[in-house]
């Protein structure tokens, strides 16, 4: 059974074997590959026909911000990593068998709660799904994910964001 493989840029990075036709990635991720030895695997890649630059769709990338924004993962993702869950999502959609490439913690996090298999390179992935809020370093308040400042309202402290079940 073919799988298509979605690449984000820790695939090219950690040296994810491109030995079939069946790889994607967005432009996004390959804008995002500087290194001299990961772009000569992009750019080869591609002229081999073993890599295929896939454009996200709006619906996509919306639908990707609407759960991420229930999950706090917003508060964590580029618009790098949105664009290869998008990209998954749309393979996902049209019923093909498939599996993401990242070694991106919350990248994992969101395909896990999307049910889209991954594979990570280098670490051993993420084993269950967690959501993410800004608490206060210094009062400890907690703030919605929406909370648009990275100072606390009560003490002034700095926010950080952190990881809850």
């Amino acid at each position: 059974m073919r799988i298509d493989y979605i690449l984000d840029a820790s695939a090219f990075i950690n040296g994810f074997p491109l030995d079939t036709d069946n790889n994607h990635t967005t432009p996004e991720i390959a804008s995002e590959i500087k290194d001299f030895k990961s772009k000569l695997l992009l750019e080869t890649s591609i002229k081999e026909g073993k890599l295929d630059i896939n454009e996200t769709k709006k619906e996509f990338i919306d639908e990707v911000d609407e759960i991420i924004s229930k999950s706090g993962d917003n508060l964590r993702l580029s618009n790098q990593d949105k664009s290869v869950i998008a990209l998954a999502l749309e393979f996902f959609s049209k019923n093909k068998n498939i599996k993401v490439i990242t070694d991106d913690y919350t990248i994992q996090n969101t395909l896990k709660m999307l049910d889209i298999p991954f594979s990570s390179i280098l670490t051993y992935g993420i084993k269950e799904v967690y959501n993410w809020r800004k608490v206060c370093f210094g009062c400890k308040k907690e703030y919605d994910k929406d909370y648009l400042f990275e100072d606390c309202g009560i003490c002034g402290s700095k926010l950080h964001k952190k990881r809850i079940r």
